[in-house]
C-alpha cells in the first residue's frame, strides 16, 4: 500500500496504474502514427511520392491553391488557329515571320505555328544562318536572329518594349483575341510590328465543380498565367477559380505565395521547371512534376510519377482526410475517457467515499471486474479503431461548423457511449465466468 484515501483502507499501487492506464490518452498515442502512415500510403496510391508524412499534414490545412492555367486548368496543347495581320501587313508576310521563329520552336505551339503556315500557302523551311533564341520566362519572347535583323513572337508588353511605337492596332487585335478565350502571341520583324497569332486551348471539364468543392471547404484558388490579364479572366470565368494572376513571372509567383503565407495563410502550388523552383521551395505544399527539372524536384516536397499538375488537387483532398481522420480519434478519445471515469472512479473508491456511489451509473459487480473491464476495454478500442484510422473519414464538401457538428455526434457522442455498452458487457462475462465472485 502507498498511501490512504481518506479514512479507509490504502489504495494498491496494481489500482493506481489501472487509473492511470485508463484516463491518459493512449488511444491517440496508440493511433496517430498509424493515421500518419495512411496519409502517406494514400498519396503513393496516387503515384507521388512524399519527402516526408508532415507535407501531407500541411496539404490538410491548406488555406491558397495556386493552379497553372496551361496543363492543369486548360488540356495545354494551345494550337495556332488564326493569323491576325495588321492592316497594312498581309497575311502572308506575318505567316512567313511566324513560321520562321517557329523552325526550330519544338514546343506544340512552335509546330502548330508551321503547320498553319503551311496550311495558308506560306512553303518554307528554316533559314541557314538563322540563331533560335528559346523562349524565357523572363523576356516572355521567343525567335531568330539573322544578320541584319531579328524577329520575334511573344507577349503583347514584351513585344511592345522592343518596338515603343508600335501601333495602338496590335493591343486591339490582341484584346479581340483574348475576348474569345484564346491565347494572343504578338509578331514583330526587323523592328516592325506585323500582328498576332491567336493560340487556342480548351479548360478542363469539371473543374468548376471541383473548384466550387474546394471552395465549400474554405479554399481558395489562384490560377497563374502568363497570358495577359484580358485571356486570363476568360479562362478563370469559365474554370470557375476565385482569383488569377496574369502576365506572371517567377519573381511574381513567389511574391504571391509569400504575401499569402504573411496573411496567415498556408499555400499550395504545382510546377515542373527551374523557374518554379524559388517558389515551390517557399509553399507550405510543392508538388512538383517528375518530368520537371532537377532543381524543381529538389525544392519540392513531393514529386507527381504521372507529371499531372491537377494531383494537387487529390493531393490537397487526402490531407483533409488525414487531418478529419485525426480529429474524429481525437473526438472519441476524449469522450471515450470521460466515460471511462464513471466505471473506474466509483469502483475504486466508492467503499471509501460512499457519496461517489451515486456516479457508479454502471452498477459494475466488483471493484476488480470494474478495473478489469475497464483496462480490458482500454486496449480493445485501439484495435477497434485502427481500420478507421488507415481507411480515413472521407471529407464532405462542408463548411467547418457543420464538419464539427457532424463530428461530435459521430464520435464524440458514440465516444461516450460505447464505454458504457462495452465496459459492462466484458463486466458481465467476466463476472459470469466466476472470476471476480
Amino acid at each position: 500500500a502507498v498511501g490512504q484515501a481518506g479514512s479507509g483502507e490504502p489504495v494498491s499501487v496494481t489500482v493506481l496504474v489501472a487509473l492511470l492506464v485508463c484516463l491518459i490518452p493512449t488511444t491517440i498515442g496508440g493511433l496517430l502514427s498509424a493515421i500518419g502512415i495512411a496519409g502517406m500510403d494514400r498519396v503513393t496510391r496516387f503515384n507521388v511520392m512524399a519527402t516526408s508524412g508532415r507535407a501531407v499534414e500541411a496539404a490538410g490545412d491548406v488555406d491558397t491553391l495556386l493552379l497553372d492555367k496551361t496543363g492543369t486548368i486548360t488540356f495545354g496543347n494551345r494550337l495556332a488557329s488564326a493569323f491576325w495581320p495588321l492592316n497594312a501587313v498581309s497575311e502572308s508576310d506575318l505567316a512567313r515571320a511566324a513560321a520562321r521563329t517557329s523552325f526550330s520552336d519544338e514546343t506544340p505551339e512552335g509546330r502548330s505555328i508551321v503547320a498553319l503556315a503551311r496550311e495558308r500557302g506560306v512553303i518554307g523551311e528554316e533559314v541557314a544562318g538563322d540563331e533560335f533564341v528559346p523562349f524565357s520566362a523572363s523576356t516572355r519572347l521567343s525567335g531568330v536572329r539573322y544578320a541584319g535583323g531579328e524577329t520575334w513572337k511573344g507577349a503583347g508588353g514584351a513585344i511592345r518594349k522592343l518596338i515603343p511605337d508600335a501601333p495602338g492596332e496590335l493591343e486591339d487585335l490582341a484584346e479581340r483575341v483574348a475576348g474569345r478565350g484564346a491565347t494572343p502571341l504578338s509578331v514583330a520583324a526587323d523592328g516592325r510590328a506585323l500582328g498576332v497569332i491567336e493560340l487556342s486551348d480548351t479548360v478542363k471539364p469539371g473543374l468548376p465543380e471541383r473548384f466550387s468543392q474546394l471552395r465549400r471547404l474554405g479554399i481558395r484558388t489562384v490560377m497563374i498565367t502568363g497570358d495577359n490579364r484580358l485571356t486570363a479572366a476568360v479562362i478563370a470565368e469559365k474554370a470557375g477559380v476565385d482569383d488569377f494572376l496574369a502576365e506572371a513571372t517567377p519573381e511574381d509567383k513567389l511574391d504571391l505565395i509569400r504575401q499569402e503565407q504573411q496573411g496567415g495563410r498556408l499555400v499550395a502550388m504545382t510546377g515542373d521547371g527551374t523557374n518554379d523552383a524559388p517558389a515551390l521551395a517557399q509553399a507550405d505544399v510543392g508538388l512538383a512534376m517528375n518530368s520537371g527539372t532537377a532543381a524543381a524536384k529538389e525544392a519540392a516536397n513531393m514529386v507527381d510519377l504521372d507529371s499531372d499538375p491537377t494531383k494537387i488537387i487529390e493531393v490537397v483532398r487526402i490531407g483533409k482526410e488525414l487531418l478529419m481522420t485525426r480529429g474524429a480519434v481525437t473526438t472519441f478519445s476524449i469522450a471515450n475517457d470521460v466515460a471511462k471515469y464513471f466505471a473506474i472512479i466509483p469502483a475504486m473508491f466508492g467503499a471509501v467515499l460512499p457519496a461517489l456511489d451515486a456516479l457508479n451509473l454502471m452498477r459494475l459487480g466488483t471493484p476488480q471486474s470494474a478495473i478489469v473491464s475497464a483496462v480490458v476495454f482500454n486496449a480493445l478500442v485501439i484495435v477497434a479503431l485502427v481500420p478507421l484510422s488507415l481507411r480515413g473519414v472521407r471529407t464532405k464538401a462542408r463548411g467547418a461548423t457543420s464538419i464539427l457538428y457532424r463530428n461530435l455526434l459521430i464520435y464524440g457522442v458514440g465516444g461516450l457511449l460505447s464505454p458504457f455498452v462495452a465496459i459492462k458487457a466484458i463486466d458481465l462475462s467476466l463476472n459470469a465466468l466466476g472470476l471476480f465472485s
